[in-house]
């Protein structure tokens, strides 16, 4: 029979935290560094990792608004970059590190490609993302009582390296009220052939446009929320008494629309816009009528071209109060 041995004696440790420790060099470069370990330590596969980084670190950003004023917004960044097959890991800290470099200036993409330049050098990298998610907020009219209010906008900034070429790619999602073109019609066949009072279904609908910026001419935010206006005038309202209810009633009248319909009215719009190269309309009208929602993408041009499509891509266009 073996003997157990006894338990090793284990150090007594100090329970307390030292706020007066102070790290020298000697100290901080025996630090265990792990991420920067040999190829021997990955795990897994030894293939090239695509986007590894950091998601959702937040922190106020000064943007350039185009009436020549400036507004400070939080903003949620993410940045990757892509790994090599032989590297254990990044230091994901560089990247915010690199970022808040950045963060007192005016934002504009000028200075989003000089943070994408410094992460990606301080971390030896082929190919790098920078997308900066916000929340843009533009004065908005009543339709007929003389009120304003402030319309958020759902905006998202990306700047992407791929192959040593950079594209410059924004992101808006436009809230708009879509009544059914058939529904108006049979509403209004009740109407005339039974006298039966009938009202078509409208709902809440969302598009999101991706488009690719082209060019040196600056495609500010109001230009394409202003965009989206002219290709479907039925933006949800903010501010509303009984006479702008009334307006908006015959404003969707005036233009019913069926999802197809509105991809491509806002594909119209972007085809015609210099400013803009390749483009992707998302689209989800949720439904009053039905308990599913009707959905619709168009994509033009190679950048957003797709066979597989993404699970989540019609469930996250959803409005949040």
């Amino acid at each position: 029979m073996n003997t157990p041995r006894p338990p090793a004696l284990y150090p007594a440790l100090s329970r307390e935290y030292d706020a007066d420790f102070k790290v020298d060099p000697q100290y901080k470069a025996g630090l265990p560094d792990l991420q920067n370990g040999p190829a021997s330590l990955i795990v897994g596969a030894n293939v090239l990792i695509q986007h590894v980084g950091i998601s959702n670190f937040r922190l106020p950003i000064r943007y350039r608004m185009r009436d020549k004023g400036e507004i400070t917004l939080e903003t949620s960044v993410t940045g990757t970059v892509s790994l090599e097959a032989d590297r254990k890991g990044i230091n994901m800290s560089r990247i915010m590190r690199s970022f808040y470099a950045h963060a007192d200036k005016e934002f504009s993409m000028a200075v989003m490609e000089t943070a994408l330049d410094d992460y990606k050098d301080d971390l030896d990298s082929m190919d790098a993302r920078i997308q900066m998610r916000l929340s843009y907020p533009m004065r908005v009219d009543s339709l007929r009582s003389g009120l304003s209010g402030w319309q958020y906008y759902d905006i998202a900034q990306e700047l992407i390296e791929h192959g040593g070429q950079r594209r410059r790619i924004l992101h808006l999602d436009y809230v708009y009220s879509s009544t059914c073109p058939c529904s108006l019609e049979l509403s209004e066949h009740a109407r005339e052939s039974r006298a039966r009072l009938a009202t078509p279904h409208s709902q809440r609908s969302v598009a999101r446009l991706s488009v690719v910026m082209e060019g040196r001419e600056r495609l500010w935010f109001e230009d394409l929320i202003a965009l989206c206006r002219r290709a479907v005038p039925t933006e949800t309202q903010v501010m509303v008494k009984r006479e702008d209810e009334q307006a908006f009633a015959e404003l969707n009248a005036a233009n019913p629309i069926f999802v197809e319909d509105a991809v491509r009215s806002f594909a119209e719009q972007l085809i015609a816009e210099p400013r803009v190269g390749d483009f992707r309309i998302i689209a989800s009208h949720q439904e009053s009528l039905h308990s599913h929602d009707a959905v619709s993408m168009l994509v033009n041009g190679e950048t957003f071209a797709q066979d597989s499509l993404d699970p989540t891509a019609f469930a996250s266009l959803l409005h949040r109060g």
